[in-house]
C-alpha cells in the first residue's frame, strides 16, 4: 500500500469514529431531554461495560466455564457487591485484583 492509501484510510476511520459522536451533540445541544430518556441513557455505560466484561468472566479458551474452578467468576461476585455498596471505582478494581491474586496464591480455582 502506498502512503496516500494509508493516509486516506486513516482519515476515513477518523470520520467514521467522529461522525456518530458529533451528530447527536449537534442535534441535541440546547434541548432539554425528557427525564425518562436521561434515565435510560444513564444505564448505557454499565450495559456496555457488562457486555465487555462478561465474556472474559465466563469463557476460557473459547469454551464456557461456569464452575468453582473459574477464579475470575468467583472473584466477580464479591467485587460486584463492593461496587454496588460503595460506588467506588478504585475500591472495586482493587477488590477484584486482590481477590484474584489471593485465589491464585492459595491455589483456588484453575482458570
Amino acid at each position: 500500500m502506498d502512503e496516500k492509501v494509508i493516509f486516506l484510510t486513516i482519515c476515513g476511520m477518523g470520520l467514521v469514529t467522529y461522525i456518530p459522536r458529533i451528530v447527536p451533540m449537534m442535534l441535541l445541544s440546547g434541548r432539554q431531554l425528557a427525564p425518562w430518556i436521561v434515565r435510560w441513557l444513564s444505564f448505557v455505560p454499565a450495559t456496555v461495560l457488562s457486555a465487555l466484561l462478561l465474556p472474559g468472566l465466563i469463557c476460557s479458551d473459547g469454551s464456557l466455564v461456569i464452575s468453582s474452578e473459574n477464579v475470575f467468576l468467583l472473584a466477580a461476585v464479591p467485587t460486584f457487591l463492593v461496587a454496588w455498596r460503595t460506588g467506588s471505582f478504585f475500591g472495586t478494581v482493587a477488590t477484584g485484583m486482590i481477590l484474584v491474586a489471593l485465589m491464585r496464591y492459595f491455589g483456588l480455582g484453575a482458570v
